[in-house]
């Protein structure tokens, strides 16, 4: 089933006949300098594998687990230290917006913004990131069906935007607990958009550590071969080079060498379901 082709930059589209696009980088900007050194991490393993790759952090991680928990520089600085990754590195970038009034400032530095899943039905949220007319995607609500995705697209398409895309992260079941449901992927490709899979959000357990969200990484790579088999136009990962000390989702971000691994099943899942 084709979808319809969304543009990032003028070098790189998904969706459609395009390869797939791979999202990856630390869940939060930690400092200028961890910044930049895992863009330089990502390109080299863009280029080695010759794959069009986004660099995503957020500025500001606003739905943390605890008051106590780090949220990141903020708006201002981090769309600063994020200017710097594009100049040094070239990468295209991606981070979440909370508020509608970060939209216009968001969209002069990323090439797509993203909407976190917990503010999926946030219209006004989502109506003022669509006005920029940047790439918009949307993480689907643990508390969503697959179907009601098509609700959120809607919102994008009636203020004029039609390059809107789902990320597919794992539904709630029961306490603590997120499970992927295989048949989301065609069933909102159906609406004619692209899927993004989520892999690093859809291991966490939902504040599983009490202050912190806890996580089941060893699912990681078996389910985004599950996901490229099924069809997701895009995967999303946040890469870290040392997780256990990470600021944010600790348990769940993934070493850059198991992200090569995993780019490459994807890679070779995709070549074997192209025709003959």
């Amino acid at each position: 089933m084709s979808t319809r082709s969304i543009q990032i930059t003028p070098q790189i589209a998904f969706g459609g006949d395009n390869p797939p696009l791979f999202i990856a980088g630390p869940c939060v900007i930690e400092s200028r300098e961890h910044a930049l050194a895992m863009a330089r991490t990502l390109r080299k393993l863009r280029d080695a594998l010759k794959i069009n790759l986004v660099y995503k952090s957020s500025f500001d991680k606003a739905n943390r687990s605890s008051i106590d928990s780090f949220r990141g520089p903020g708006l201002e600085e981090g769309l600063d230290i994020l200017r710097a990754v594009k100049e040094e590195t070239g990468l295209p970038l991606i981070s979440d917006i909370h508020e509608p009034d970060q939209a216009e400032p968001a969209a002069k530095i990323l090439d797509i913004l993203q909407i976190p899943a917990f503010l999926c039905r946030q219209t006004d949220l989502v109506a003022a990131a669509a006005r920029t007319g940047k790439p918009v995607g949307v993480k689907k609500g643990q508390f969503l069906s697959p179907e009601e995705t098509k609700n959120i697209l809607e919102k994008g398409h009636e203020v004029g935007n039609d390059r809107m895309f789902i990320t597919e992260r794992g539904s709630s079941f029961g306490y603590q607990n997120l499970v992927v449901d295989m048949r989301a992927f065609p069933i909102i490709r159906g609406f004619g958009v692209p899927v993004v899979y989520d892999i690093t959000h859809s291991m966490q357990k939902p504040g599983g550590e009490g202050k912190q969200t806890g996580g089941t990484p060893q699912f990681a790579r078996p389910l985004a071969r599950a996901a490229a088999a099924v069809g997701a136009d895009g995967f999303f990962m946040e890469v870290h080079d040392n997780p256990p000390a990470a600021l944010s989702d600790r348990t769940t971000q993934i070493r850059p060498d198991a992200a090569r691994s995993i780019i490459e099943d994807v890679l070779a899942i995709r070549a074997a379901l192209q025709p003959i």
